[in-house]
């Protein structure tokens, strides 16, 4: 199987079987972001005490690449240190900036470099990073 066929998959499997998609009444920071190239939207909510990440919930519509993007940043992110949880948004965001000339770093995104792909076109960059701009505007909200 080729790799790409492989991260098609991953994110098709994200997008019809969103982590975390159903938004908790318990948060410390709610945000809603809006893509507006094209119309897709996210509702995030986060809850990090004492320094960690505890609980990534949102809600969404929008295409496959968003939604999937989001599914995959919100499971990223539960069970981190906030200083963990951005530094993997901030690698996430230098992927989406590579123009495809890098490929991720599996150990710290995981089914984040399913989405390398997305860099090579940016119409799509930001659908990619909505979740993940969404989690980290949240993040820096519930720091206050």
């Amino acid at each position: 199987m080729e790799l790409d066929s492989l991260y098609q998959e991953v994110i098709l499997d994200h997008y019809k079987h969103p982590l975390h998609k159903n938004l908790s009444a318990d948060f410390s920071a709610q945000v809603h972001h809006v893509n507006p190239s094209c119309g897709d939207e996210i509702t995030l909510n986060v809850m990090i005490k004492n320094g960690l990440v505890e609980n990534v919930t949102w809600e969404g519509v929008g295409c496959s690449i968003s939604q999937a993007s989001t599914s995959i940043a919100a499971d990223l992110m539960i069970g981190k240190s906030l200083e963990q949880a951005l530094t993997t948004v901030d690698s996430f965001s230098k992927l989406m900036s590579s123009k495809g000339t890098e490929a991720g770093d599996e150990e710290v995104l995981e089914d984040g470099v399913a989405l390398a792909g997305v860099s090579k076109f940016p119409a799509r960059i930001k659908c990619a990073l909505l979740g993940w701009m969404a989690f980290k505007d949240a993040a820096l909200q519930s720091k206050v």
